[in-house]
This record gives structure tokens, C-alpha cells and sequence, in this order.
């Protein structure tokens, strides 16, 4: 019935092409790439740090109470975790299709505050982190000096201090980690010979050092209330945290009736600056380097996080005087863009035969 009203009324029909095309080439314009619903199931990674266990230690110690609390958790499909010889625990949980990320992180910190009670202690201080992040990696990016004028403790600080903090500003990036760099930490060498002889264990220099090596505060001087009006009032301000080797040296272990003897720190050991690890030592060509990798956050768009975070590096780059460098070195946008690509290119071949189409 229509086409004979459209041959009956040619310029109606010539009206309404035009019409109907002008609409395909707004929509073209406006149309996004990706039109598909999500396939992978939302995640939630659950991350501690046991320093100083094995692999064994951390399963049971770790990994056990907080599997046991999370396990059963509203919309789960199932869930792994890895436990590293570096006192690291990782627990991935994966979720049903369509569950709320913010929902099932919510839900999985809730199961995880049960189980920190039966975490040790050390574990609980350093923190247990609930994270909605992709299992797997969609960009990984290595700053490094090309000249190697730059040890690996000098570009993992730059990385961390600029890179890192520009990365997480892109929309979508806001889980980017460093990859293969340690913190700077104090490292306590000691002498179990000299520790023997006076009768000192780890557990007590350990005490010790967290007992002294605080922040506190000291209040004011002339703070009100006075017996008199004060004219002026004067913050005290006391020492800060230990920051250099020698002030851990003069921790004091012990003291015997009446200060006849003080044991310190340097009686039994020495105080080094350092890393927090050396199970991995990054390079690149032979240049130390340091990697960051980038996490898709749930519901971004991958493509527009990869150019977010090419135009980023690029403007450090020019920034930096390209002294140092950063370079990608592998990502899923790899694959993800020549498919793009392609999809354009047909639709530009396709238009002009729709255009003949909608004129005969």
C-alpha cells in the first residue's frame, strides 16, 4: 500500500529518501563502536601482603579464613586464588553477568571485615584490599631511560610519583598499577650470635622499633585554659617518623636496673635503606625500566581508555624533555583497533551503493 502511494507521489518518495539519508549519516556519526553487552563476568580482587611467609603460610594463614567468609556471596559464579613466596595473596571473585560492580565489591568487603580477625596481626596492619578491577590486563606501558643514566630505584620513584597518578586520572584507567617495583624501606640486618648472647629475640626488636618509631602529638604551649591571659600560644612539634639509618641503630632493646647497660639495635644488627623485595628486578633492552598495567574498568570503553592513555603519555613526554621514556608494549587494543578499523571502512564502501539504491 505504500509503495503504490510513493509511485503515485514521486516527490513525496524523493522527500522521504532524503529524509530517511540524512538520518543514517547523523546517526553514523553518533553511532558507537561498541554495541555489544559485556561477556565477561564483573570481578572482585581481594589482595594481602604477608611479609615474610612462604607460599604455604600465606594459603592457610591468609587465604583460608577470608575464602571461607567469601565464599557463598550473593551472585557468585566462582572464585581463585594464588598465594606467592613473597608473602602475596590474591583472591578473584567472579560474578554473574549483569551483577552491579559497586554492588558485589560492597558485598565482598563486608565478607572480608568478618574474616579479619583471624588474619594475623602484621597482615591487618598492613591492610586488605577489596578492589573492582578486570582479571586481566588491557595495556602495559614501560617507562625507562633510553641512555641508562637512571638506576631502577630512580625511574620506579618517577614512574610512581607522575606517571602512575597521570595514567589513574584517564576515565576508565583509575586501576593502574606498577608492575615489578618495590617500596623503599628500612631493612633491619641482624646477628643471631649477638642477639643470642643477650638474650634478645626478632619479636622484641620488633616490639621496640613500633613502640619508638611513632608520631606523636605534643600539643601547645599557652593554650587555653591559662591562670593568666597568654599572649602568644606555641605549637610544639616533635620528631617525625625514623627516616635514616641511624636513628633505627640507636632504638633502645633493653635497659638494665638503674641504666647500668642499654642494649640498642646497633648492639645486635645494622640498619640498611633499601627495597621492600628483590624477587623482581624489571628491564627493558637491557635498560632498567619499570611497567604499568592498566586496568579497564567495569563499563569503559576500551578504546577510548587507550587513546585517554596515549595522549597522557605523550604529554609527559614533552613534559620530561624525553629524557626518559615510556613506551607500550602490549595491550588488547592491539586487536581491538584494527577490528574498528575495519568495520569503518565497510561502512564508507557501503555508503555510496546505499545512496544509488535509495535515488533508483
Amino acid at each position: 500500500m505504500i509503495s503504490d502511494f510513493c509511485i503515485r507521489r514521486p516527490i513525496f518518495a524523493s522527500v522521504l529518501s532524503i529524509v530517511v539519508t540524512l538520518a543514517g549519516l547523523a546517526a553514523l556519526v553518533g553511532l558507537p563502536v561498541e554495541q555489544y553487552p559485556p561477556i565477561a563476568p564483573p570481578t572482585v580482587t581481594v589482595s594481602a601482603s604477608f611479609p615474610g611467609a612462604d607460599a604455604a603460610t600465606v594459603a592457610q594463614a591468609v587465604a583460608g579464613p577470608i575464602e571461607t567468609q567469601v565464599n557463598g556471596v550473593d551472585n557468585m559464579l566462582y572464585m581463585s586464588s594464588t598465594s606467592s613466596s613473597t608473602g602475596q595473596m590474591t583472591l578473584t571473585v567472579y560474578f554473574q553477568i549483569g551483577t552491579d560492580p559497586d554492588t558485589a565489591q560492597v558485598q565482598v568487603q563486608n565478607r572480608v571485615n568478618i574474616a579479619l580477625p583471624q588474619l594475623p596481626d602484621i597482615v591487618r596492619n598492613t591492610g586488605v584490599r577489596v578492589e573492582k578491577r578486570s582479571s586481566s590486563i588491557m595495556m602495559l606501558l614501560a617507562v625507562y631511560a633510553p641512555d641508562g643514566r637512571y638506576d631502577v630505584d630512580y625511574v620506579a620513584n618517577y614512574a610512581n610519583l607522575y606517571v602512575l597518578d597521570a595514567v589513574k586520572r584517564v576515565p576508565g584507567a583509575n586501576q593502574a598499577s606498577l608492575f615489578g617495583a618495590s617500596d623503599n624501606a628500612m631493612r633491619v640486618w641482624l646477628r643471631p650470635d649477638r642477639m643470642a648472647s643477650r638474650g634478645i629475640t626478632t619479636t622484641d626488636i620488633q616490639t621496640a622499633i613500633a613502640k619508638q618509631n611513632q608520631q606523636f602529638g605534643a600539643g601547645a604551649i599557652g593554650q587555653s585554659p591559662t591562670a593568666q591571659p597568654v599572649e602568644i600560644t606555641v605549637p610544639v612539634v616533635t620528631e617525625g617518623r625514623f627516616n635514616e639509618p641511624g636513628q633505627f641503630e640507636n632504638v633502645i632493646l633493653r635497659t638494665e636496673a638503674e641504666g647500668a647497660a642499654i642494649v640498642r639495635l646497633s648492639d645486635v644488627g645494622r640498619a640498611v635503606e633499601g627495597l621492600q623485595n628483590y624477587m623482581v628486578r624489571p628491564s627493558l633492552n637491557g635498560k632498567p625500566a619499570v611497567f604499568i598495567s592498566v586496568y579497564q574498568q567495569p563499563g569503559s570503553n576500551a578504546l577510548a581508555v587507550a587513546q585517554g592513555v596515549r595522549k597522557t603519555l605523550a604529554d609527559l613526554l614533552e613534559r620530561c624533555g624525553r629524557r626518559r621514556h615510556a613506551h607500550r608494549l602490549w595491550g588488547r587494543i592491539r586487536e581491538l583497533e584494527p577490528a574498528s578499523r575495519e568495520a569503518q571502512r565497510r561502512l564508507r564502501d557501503t555508503r555510496p551503493a546505499v545512496a544509488g539504491l535509495l535515488r533508483a
